[in-house]
Parts: C-alpha cells; sequence; structure tokens
C-alpha cells in the first residue's frame, strides 16, 4: 500500500502534488497535541474566540484567489463559483463571530431543586471532521468554525484529491491567530482515520458523504459511543405543480441541476412534474441543458468544468446506462467523452421509474432525472418516495399554499420555493432519513458538540 497521496488536475489529467501520509504514531502525536491545545483555548472567552473567527474570515478573504485558484485545480469547479463559495465561507465567519457570544451564553433557570440555576455550554474537547471534495473550502468552514466558537479544536481528515486545500486553510486559519494544534488537518489514510476515531481525547465525529460512507464512519464512532453529525448523500426533488410559472421552473431546475457541475449534495437532481406541464417543461428544459457545455473551467465558454475525478464520472455513466436499461430514455447527452480529463456531458433522463438508480440513488454528476405526475398530490408523494431526505423545491404561484406543503408534508431537511439555494450561514443545513442527521448553521451546530450542562445552587 502506498504511503503517498497524488492529488489530478481533472480537467487536463496532470499531477497537482504528491503528499506523504502520516502513519498512525504522526497521527496520535497530532490528536494529543489538539487535546492539549484545547485545554486551553476553551478557557479562552467568548468574545475572544469571536474575535479569532472573525479573523479567520477576513484572512480568507485576503486569500480568495489563492483557494479559489486552487479548488479549480484539484476539483474543476467554474472559477466564479469557487469564489462564491469562499465568500459563503467569510460569511460563516462573519455569522459565527456576531452571534456565537449570545447563542453560547450561560442560562438562566429556576429549578424546583434549588435557589439558581445555571445551563452552561462547555465545550467537549477534540472533534474529527471527515469532508468530501465537492466544496473543498466550504465544507471545512461549515463545522469546524462552529467548533472553534463553541471552545473545541479540530481535526480535519479531507478527501485525498483536495489535500492541498485542507493544507492551505490549515495555514490560512494559523496566519488569522488562531493558536497553533486549535485546527489542523491530517493527511492520512482510511486504517489511520479509524484509530483517530478510537483515540479517547476525539468525543466527536462530524462526516458529510455518501450514505454507505456515514453508516461506516457512525458504526465505527458507536463502538467507542461518541456523538457523530452525518451530512450524507441525497436525491432532491424539485416539484413543478400545476399553476407553475414555467419560466421560473426551466431557470430553477436548469441551475439547480448543473451548479457545481452537479456535483452538490443539496443539488435538484429529480424533476418532478404534473401532467398538466410535463411536455412544455420537457421541450423547454431539455432545450436548454442541450446549449450547456462542460469544457475546460477557466475558460469562458464553460458552462461547467470536469467531474471531480474520472473513476466518479465513469460511476456516474454507469448508472445512467442501468437507468436506461431499466426503461429510462436519453432525451440529450448520455455518451461518455474520449479523451483527457474527467469530463461528463449535461444529460436529461426521461421515463425515470422506481428501480432506476436515476429515481432510488443519487446521481451526483450533470444527470437530470424527469419523472410525470399526476397532480400536486401526486408530486409530493413522488417527492417523498425516497429513501434521501436532504433538500427539495417547489415551484408555484400560490406562495402560502406551497410554503404549506413545504413545512407540513416535505419530508426533507430543507425546501426551497420558486428558486435554487444551497446554503446560507442564518439558516439551519441538514438532513433526514438517509440523508443524515444533526444541524449546522443557523447556531444550531455550535450546539452539536458542546455538553449542555447543569450547575444548580442549592442555597447559597
Amino acid at each position: 500500500m502506498s504511503n503517498t497521496i497524488t492529488t489530478v488536475n481533472p480537467t487536463t489529467g496532470e499531477t497537482l502534488e504528491t503528499y506523504t501520509l502520516m502513519d498512525e504514531s504522526q497521527a496520535k502525536q497530532v490528536v494529543e497535541a489538539s487535546h492539549e491545545a484545547f485545554l486551553d483555548w476553551r478557557l479562552k472567552p467568548l468574545e475572544h474566540r469571536a474575535k479569532v473567527v472573525k479573523a479567520i474570515g477576513e484572512a480568507m478573504n485576503a486569500h480568495k484567489e489563492e483557494l479559489a485558484d486552487l479548488m479549480v485545480k484539484e476539483m474543476g469547479k467554474l472559477p466564479s463559483q469557487a469564489r462564491q463559495e469562499v465568500d459563503l465561507c467569510v460569511g460563516i465567519c462573519d455569522y459565527t463571530a456576531e452571534h456565537g457570544p449570545t447563542k453560547l451564553a450561560d442560562e438562566e433557570r429556576k429549578p424546583g431543586n434549588g435557589e439558581r440555576g445555571i445551563v452552561t455550554y462547555s465545550p467537549m474537547g477534540v472533534i474529527y471532521g471527515i469532508q468530501p471534495w465537492n466544496f473543498p473550502a466550504y465544507q471545512v468552514v461549515r463545522y469546524s468554525i462552529a467548533n472553534i466558537m463553541a471552545g473545541n479544536s479540530v481535526l480535519l481528515k479531507h478527501a485525498e484529491n483536495v489535500t492541498g486545500s485542507g493544507l492551505l486553510l490549515e495555514k490560512i486559519y494559523r496566519e488569522a491567530g488562531l493558536p497553533e494544534n486549535v485546527f489542523r488537518t491530517l493527511v492520512i489514510s482510511h486504517d489511520v482515520s479509524d484509530t483517530v476515531i478510537a483515540h479517547k481525547a476525539v468525543r466527536g465525529v462530524t462526516l458529510t458523504g455518501s450514505d454507505g460512507a456515514g453508516r461506516k464512519v457512525a458504526a465505527k464512532a458507536a463502538e467507542h459511543l461518541k456523538k457523530t453529525v452525518l451530512e450524507l448523500g441525497s436525491n432532491d426533488a424539485y416539484l413543478v405543480l400545476d399553476d407553475a410559472d414555467l419560466d421560473v421552473a426551466v431557470d430553477t431546475c436548469v441551475t439547480g441541476r448543473i451548479f457545481n457541475g452537479g456535483q452538490t449534495c443539496v443539488a435538484a437532481k429529480r424533476f418532478v412534474v404534473t401532467e398538466k406541464n410535463y411536455e412544455a417543461f420537457k421541450e423547454r428544459y431539455v432545450a436548454r441543458m442541450k446549449d450547456l457545455k462542460a469544457g475546460d473551467p477557466t475558460k469562458e465558454d464553460s458552462d461547467l468544468g470536469p467531474m471531480a475525478r474520472v473513476d466518479l464520472r465513469d460511476g456516474l455513466h454507469e448508472q445512467v446506462e442501468e437507468s436506461v436499461r431499466k426503461g429510462a430514455t436519453i432525451l440529450c447527452g448520455g455518451k461518455k467523452p474520449e479523451g483527457k480529463g474527467a469530463f461528463y456531458p449535461v444529460t436529461v433522463l426521461d421515463k425515470v421509474t422506481p428501480g432506476q438508480p436515476a429515481y432510488d440513488d443519487e446521481l451526483f454528476g450533470p444527470v437530470a432525472a424527469l419523472i410525470r405526475a399526476k397532480d400536486d398530490e401526486d408530486a409530493m408523494r413522488i417527492a417523498n418516495d425516497s429513501r434521501y431526505g436532504l433538500g427539495g423545491g417547489i415551484i408555484s404561484k400560490d406562495v402560502k399554499r406551497a410554503t404549506e406543503l413545504a413545512s407540513k408534508y416535505f419530508d426533507t431537511g430543507m425546501v426551497f420555493i420558486n428558486g435554487f439555494g444551497v446554503a446560507t450561514p442564518e439558516m439551519p443545513f441538514g438532513g433526514v432519513k438517509d440523508s443524515g442527521y444533526g444541524r449546522e448553521h443557523g447556531g444550531f451546530g455550535m450546539h452539536e458538540f458542546v455538553n449542555a450542562k447543569s450547575v444548580i445552587v442549592v442555597q447559597s
């Protein structure tokens, strides 16, 4: 087994960097150094932590072009979207710095068994994050900043193909004034990762990835009775109801499918369209999707870049072919290109039904699944007919009714009405069913890995 990681540019196939893996003893040393750093960091006042978090955001903004350029090279996203990702990370830092001291402040209670009660949110210790490649900066910032604000120390195992991004983020955090070892990037194998989870100093584990990876990591953490937060895959449905504005529907569903090359957990993936609108929507949607070009992300005429790795592209193509074998039809795209890079054409599948990967599973790339519904009620039934439940959308002119459908009937963690969205610092982010559990953003992430401790003064 190799003791190195080599990153590859998915646009050109060229080697970027080679990194040496830490062995088990080196990783253990980092975990223990992280724990030592935690013992001091936990005692820093909330206002002090907030200032450091704010400074991390400022440092990320200062390094925006460097970080964006590295993300483009490592996983192939468009430069404009890479810069947007850095802006979102800065927004998360700003929101956390502003609201963290209030969210984490002691709460006074009047207990029945004493004179005075205090609920204090005590940091737990070392929090270990295993993160994917699709948003190399955002995925890290989302969990690390909340935990740094809470007083924990943080370890990162980033996806191998974005190792450079993980190491650059560590450098930026330190440059901003975060004490040494409060945030560290571990360049380790999966086997060593399991020993990190087992280490007694690690108090919590958070993973963003596939539901298969979530099951494995949650099981390993459960062996050691450690709390987990999981943000897993999804097959988000966007409903085009009878009264939908088709201009809004087509714009939303095109953007929602190809954003970040379609490699987004909360991307729009299944398009559930009522009988009334199906043929008109299909015609207009396919026409728009056919016009989109996958190419070198640094070229202005590219609408999306390559997929992040050749093996991921090949796996997606197999899912398309299996869906076709089981009855789906290809309206555009669907042919794997030859040549360098991990490119895949924008693809639309029709006649998508249960039993096909396009209906049942997550297609993590620029492939859209069209599903016909009888009416609005049937559309909601189809949307919820999934083992996943991360996000989703409703297109309807009756916003009041759409909001009620979203809040009462849509079995997901997030619903977007008359538009596509990914994440925002002010609102909780997370899913249900096989899309995982736990919440980040909106202040919720700061409470995931703290000890809500009761302190009761029985008598003065």
